[in-house]
């Protein structure tokens, strides 16, 4: 067994252990969408990936708070509410709402909080305030900016070196070319705006995280997370306001899933995305579950139909192993499988071992699979396992499985009771070698969304 969960630190370069804070928990914030429209498959992979690394931790013991934030206030909330012709509130309050009804559907449970900007303006010009009064931020034309030149770290995330960057942020009002905006001063086509002692305006993007992290985990927590185009500026930008202003780590490990990509990254802005609403329609949550756990998150993962059948084809070989182990659980044998028990001990060891070991959900997988082809060699042979045996290892895979989100193929098929009696109609066709009744009914049962197989123990009708 392994030594604990450990993950890779963006910062250190380094896979390290994850310290729960004083309180015994271990606090993950990871930034989430900016709700200006549906999200796609790629904004899905980290909600999918610390969600299920929640999960997992959570089943092994531990206690955590996960936190991902909704950006509800940003340039480009404007930008499409203005090409809407709608109120920038509205349209972010919308596309909140149906973020989270896509993402229920992956019935992976929600974050413990879910912090909104609309939320925290308090504490964001309070943080602001605080970064003032350290002299490493300052007012310009109802402007407000961070002093990058005053806060010597800066780039070592991004591994940066702040003589060789190129200002990305205009600004006439900045003393240097790479400071940054904490608050923007309201302009005429922006149509929501805050009070502060800058007068009207809005947050910058990157003060709102360390506003929302700070509120709901404090300073130091375990592990900040998000996908890696947001190592710079975003998460460089957070390092540089929460530590400036506390003068305290603001996370401990920094994690960062590499992106989906279809023809390349998958953007909004460039038009190659797939709605998560739209995979889920069209494959099911079991599938895109797989599909994207089946690839380490630090790795590159294009998205491509192939790639998404071969993930179904999982699945079907996971559901069939759950209904393998209910036909033998039906007529249990009298024997117990050494090497069955032994794959079972296997099994769990490699699993908890992959995933303790930077989160490695492809050898979890590899473990899970050895695991089947241990079931499926123990129920071809004569001396089928006795049922505490059956009991045991179905409990376990149930276990393995539960643990990556996919509980849910262990359940039994639900089959309408007029499918079942034209599955044993076409047996007793083809008995009575009646093989074009036995076909007729076949097609009928197909046609209502179903398989029928033959099998030792009668037929068996399952979900296509």
């Amino acid at each position: 067994m392994s030594d604990g969960p450990r993950l890779y630190n963006t910062l250190s370069k380094r896979v390290e252990p994850l310290t729960p804070g004083p309180d015994g928990v271990i606090g993950i914030y990871v930034c989430g969408p900016t709700v200006y429209g549906p999200i796609h498959v790629g904004n899905a992979r980290p909600y999918i990936v610390f969600s299920v690394l929640k999960r997992y931790l959570t089943r092994r013991g531990h206690a955590v708070r996960l936190v991902s934030n909704l950006t509800d206030i940003n340039d480009k909330i404007y930008t499409a509410a203005r090409a809407e012709g709608v109120a920038s509130t509205a349209l972010a309050e919308r596309y909140g709402r149906e973020y989270i009804a896509d993402t229920d559907r992956l019935e992976l449970g929600r974050p413990d909080a879910e912090p909104l900007v609309t939320e925290h303006l308090p504490e964001i010009i309070g943080l602001i305030e605080r970064l003032i009064d350290r002299d490493l931020a300052y007012e310009a034309g109802g402007d407000v900016y961070f002093r990058v030149d005053r806060f010597p770290p800066y780039g070592r995330l991004s591994g940066r070196r702040i003589d060789e960057m190129v200002a990305s942020d205009p600004g006439e009002h900045k003393q240097h070319p790479l400071d940054f905006a904490l608050w923007k001063h309201r302009k005429p086509d922006e149509d929501a705006w805050w009070d502060s002692p800058w007068g009207q305006g809005r947050p910058g993007w990157h003060i709102e995280c360390s506003a929302m992290a700070e509120a709901t985990l404090g300073h130091n927590f375990c592990v900040h997370g998000g996908g890696l185009d947001l190592i710079f500026p975003h998460h460089e930008n957070e390092i540089a306001q929460s530590e400036g202003a506390s003068g305290q780590p603001m996370a401990q490990i920094w994690a960062h899933n590499e992106m989906i990509e279809l023809g390349g990254k998958m953007s909004k802005s460039d038009g190659n995305i797939v709605l998560l609403r739209d995979a889920l329609d069209r494959w099911g949550r079991d599938v895109i579950l797989v599909f994207t756990l089946r690839t380490h998150y630090r790795s590159k993962l294009p998205l491509s139909d192939a790639g998404l059948q071969d993930a179904a084809n999982q699945v079907e070989t996971l559901r069939n192993a759950a209904r393998a182990l209910r036909r033998a659980a039906a007529a249990p044998g009298d024997t117990l499988n050494e090497e069955l028990a032994e794959a079972v001990v296997v099994a769990r060891t490699a699993f908890v071992t992959a995933l303790d070991d930077d989160f490695n959900t492809p050898r979890a997988f590899a473990a899970v699979f050895e695991l089947v082809r241990a079931i499926n060699r123990a129920l071809e042979v004569e001396a089928r396992p006795n049922g505490g045996q059956l009991a045991a290892v179905t409990a376990e895979l149930a276990q393995l499985l539960d643990m990556l989100g996919l509980a849910g193929l262990m359940n039994e098929d639900v089959v309408p009771d007029d499918l079942m009696e034209m599955a044993r109609a076409r047996d007793a066709a083809r008995a009575a070698r009646d093989f074009g009744e036995a076909d007729r009914l076949r097609d009928l049962i197909e046609g209502a969304g179903f398989v029928v197989r033959d099998t030792p123990d009668g037929p068996e009708v399952t979900p296509a």
